[in-house]
């Protein structure tokens, strides 16, 4: 059975795993769900049709699963799923998704969320990533697994971070941050790419000089990036990782503001007035 301290206030209709251990003062909503192994630190609150698997330890004063400032919601019963193994650090808020972003915002496995970050409706976090502190993700943002944002940094809703980036501290991030690069400043743009987070995560020597190579050829030479673009596929064919990376520049220039998730949101607009 839960272990659920007495200052707690826990619906009787959530759903709690036996070993599931809930502090003094938290508060856990009629529709959540915790996984085996969850701990809710005093003065947390989880609410909302929120779900989160196994080894989450959610700390005091975090906010889960409140529902969106956008004021396109309409009340709906739209959802927050978490994975496993995630630190959801003090502060924290994440809401819910709205009815015309899908419904749902989702954090994946082994993700650290430090102090004070901010997590709005229909984000979608993957795996091993570090967001730290007062980190604020706009509705609609996509980050891909094992990226790192550094403290202070207020992301532009529909922006793409892509996996093993790296974001400097204090940026504004208004484009798609591609994948394996670093970029900062204000509006953020790429200055380098992400050596140290690439040999960190098993990247070999020859994967992470191709890389490097994409980067110049994209970002230093100078040369339009579209010819740079197919002088990668030219050299690098047989490396996935640059393939991604080219895959990943031409759909975010298919988003008007260099956010390919943008280009969604047109579209989805179209499609909803020639059903009318």
């Amino acid at each position: 059975m839960a272990q659920i301290h007495p200052m707690a206030v826990v619906d009787k209709q959530a759903e709690l795993a036996a070993d599931v251990v809930v502090g003094p003062f938290a508060y856990i909503g009629p529709h959540v769900q915790l996984g085996a192994g969850c701990v809710v630190d005093h003065h947390a609150s989880i609410e909302g049709h929120t779900k989160a698997g196994k080894g989450n330890h959610f700390f005091p004063y975090c906010q889960v699963g409140t529902i969106s400032q956008d004021l396109k919601y309409r009340g709906g019963p739209c959802q927050v799923v978490i994975g496993d193994s995630n630190d959801i650090r003090e502060h924290v808020t994440i809401h819910i998704g709205t009815e015309d972003g899908g419904g749902l915002t989702q954090v994946g496995s082994h993700n650290l969320l430090m102090i004070g970050m901010h997590v709005a409706h229909d984000c979608i976090i993957g795996d091993y990533c570090q967001l730290a502190n007062q980190v604020l993700l706009a509705g609609h943002i996509v980050v891909e697994d094992r990226a790192v944002v550094a403290g202070g940094v207020a992301i532009h809703h529909f922006v793409t971070v892509g996996r093993n980036s790296f974001v400097g501290g204090t940026s504004g991030v208004v484009h798609d941050v591609p994948p394996f690069m670093v970029v900062n400043g204000h509006p953020a743009e790429v200055c380098g790419f992400n050596r140290t987070g690439l040999k960190r995560s098993g990247f070999s020597d020859a994967c992470v000089e191709a890389i490097r190579h994409s980067y110049r050829l994209l970002f230093k030479k100078g040369s339009p990036v579209a010819l740079a673009l197919k002088e990668l596929e030219g050299l690098y064919p047989d490396v996935p990782e640059v393939m991604e990376l080219v895959a990943f520049i031409r759909r975010s220039s298919s988003g008007k503001f260099g956010r390919y998730r943008e280009s969604l949101r047109e579209k989805a607009s179209m499609d909803s007035q020639d059903s009318t």
